[in-house]
This record gives C-alpha cells, sequence and structure tokens, in this order.
C-alpha cells in the first residue's frame, strides 16, 4: 500500500469517528512514522509502505480515533515561534496562551535584564520563548510535577537555554526565593461545573491537575496571587491567564494583594484570558 491510500482510508476512518482534523492529523501522524517531515509525505504519496510502518502508523490511528490528543501522539507541539517537546501528563500549549508571551515582551522592550518566574510552567513553553526573544533575561519555572519538570529541562536543552533557565519541582506555597521583576502563570482555573463540558479529548488524556481550579475555578489562582504578593519586586508585573468569566473576581483578589490592575486582554476568540497587573 503506498503512502497516499493509507492516508485516505485512515482520514476516511477518523472522520466517522467525528476527528475534525482528520486530513491533517493523517499527514502528521504518517510524518512521524517514518520520520519524515510534512512536506516529504505531500511529494512522496506514491511511495509503499513497508509492513512495520503501514502497522505503527494504524496503531497511532486507533488512538487518534479515540480522541487522544495529536500533541500527545507525536510527542511535539508549536508554540510561538518554536517547536515543543510534549508528553502525556504536561499540559498541551494552546495559542490563547501565547497571549503571555506577547504581553510580556511588549512591557519589557525597553528592560535589558529581567529576573522572571514561571508558575506551573508545564513544558516551560512559556518562559522559554520569553527567554528566546530577550537575550539578557533569565528565568526560573517551577511545576508539582516531575513530568514536567523533566519535559522543560528537554526543552530548555533544544533551545539552548540551560545556561538562563532553570526548573524545579515544587508548590508555589513551598517555593522560597529571591524577588522577580516578572512573574506569569497559566494556572488550572477551570470549575467543577465547566470541567464536566470539556472536549474528550481534554478531558481524558490531559492531567485533571493542569486544568481543575477547584469548585469556582479559583483556588490556585488565590495561592498563586498570595504567594506572587510576596515573591515580586515594588512595579513588578504579572501576568495571570484566567477563564472567560473569571475578570472580576481575578481583579478583586489582585488589589486586596496589593497590585494594581493594569488592563485585561481578550484572546482569538474574544474573550477575557489574560489579566496584566503591577505590584505597589
Amino acid at each position: 500500500m503506498n503512502i497516499r491510500t493509507a492516508i485516505n482510508k485512515a482520514k476516511y476512518f477518523l472522520e466517522s469517528n467525528n476527528i475534525k482534523s482528520s486530513g491533517l492529523d493523517c499527514e502528521l501522524l504518517m510524518s512521524k512514522v517514518l520520520k519524515k517531515d510534512r512536506k516529504y509525505i505531500l511529494l512522496n504519496l506514491d511511495k509503499n509502505l513497508k509492513k512495520k510502518s503501514f502497522d505503527n502508523f494504524q496503531d497511532l490511528i486507533k488512538k487518534r480515533s479515540r480522541g487522544k490528543p495529536i500533541a500527545y501522539l507525536i510527542e511535539k507541539k508549536e508554540f510561538w515561534d518554536y517547536e515543543f517537546k510534549i508528553k502525556e501528563g504536561v499540559l498541551i500549549p494552546r495559542p490563547d496562551t501565547e497571549l503571555i508571551v506577547e504581553q510580556a515582551l511588549n512591557l519589557t522592550q525597553n528592560k535589558s535584564k529581567l529576573r522572571i518566574l514561571d508558575i506551573g510552567t508545564g513544558s516551560g513553553c512559556i518562559i522559554l520563548s520569553i527567554l528566546k526573544e530577550r537575550k539578557n533575561y533569565t528565568g526560573i519555572g517551577i511545576d508539582i510535577s516531575k513530568k514536567c519538570i523533566d519535559v522543560c529541562k528537554i526543552n530548555t536543552s533544544k533551545l539552548n537555554l540551560a545556561n538562563r533557565a532553570k526548573f524545579f519541582k515544587s508548590d508555589i506555597d513551598n517555593f522560597i526565593d529571591a524577588k522577580y521583576d516578572l512573574i506569569l502563570s497559566n494556572p488550572p482555573y477551570i470549575n467543577k461545573i465547566d470541567l464536566k463540558c470539556l472536549e474528550k479529548d481534554i478531558i481524558n488524556f490531559e492531567s485533571k491537575s493542569s486544568l481543575y481550579g477547584g469548585i469556582d475555578g479559583l483556588s490556585e489562582i488565590r495561592k498563586i496571587i498570595d504567594k506572587s504578593s510576596e515573591l515580586i519586586k515594588i512595579n513588578g508585573k504579572f501576568i495571570l491567564e484566567i477563564a472567560h468569566d473569571q475578570k472580576f473576581n481575578v481583579k478583586r483578589l489582585l488589589k486586596d494583594k496589593g497590585f494594581y490592575v493594569n488592563k485585561v486582554f481578550r484572546d482569538l476568540a474574544n474573550n477575557d484570558r489574560c489579566i496584566v497587573s503591577t505590584k505597589i
């Protein structure tokens, strides 16, 4: 069987299982099996597949048909301008989270050196993207998951940032360090009701500890704001990702801990998604 036939059959199978991005997914999974990029796949559709390659492709297609995210199957995800290693148990980076990177870079255009803290760093995609853009900055990322920290270290090495980025397994409550110029966080913020409504490829496969923010979705945000108020310098900037309906509650929490709320930014779907504040 050639590549074209294998992909077409797999695409039909994924479509019958309600996988929306079936065509692209098939090409990406074939790329993984053959260890070639998508361009090679598209230029070699008539090339015959070896049985082992076809069997491996079929196995990945079956997993995708059950909703397993493509990022976990190919073990990578594009974010900002870079490619990040991803494994099961590590939150998959979302385009909306690029808002944090965008605002961090906007706020620091005239700053030559900054020390950054990323709370709940996941794959390290936020802080590492910023450090790639700002050559004199240094940063620390923390996460309660050892798997996340291991993945962060792989991504740090891939992006040649080992001399400027360090990652530690730690809960924010137990993290003690010097003051930071900029603190960032994409915390778990989904409430109990909304958690049940997530798509199957999220709720069945991604780490609930990276998503669930307690009954009201604010339990982790409260802790992070509280601790950040101690770890940030006066006039330091704090950038926090939030759920679409949390703006007013989070603004109140920030003000109670001595932050001035600069602005709330909206995501690609025009939902409130990112709050920028300053420690006063």
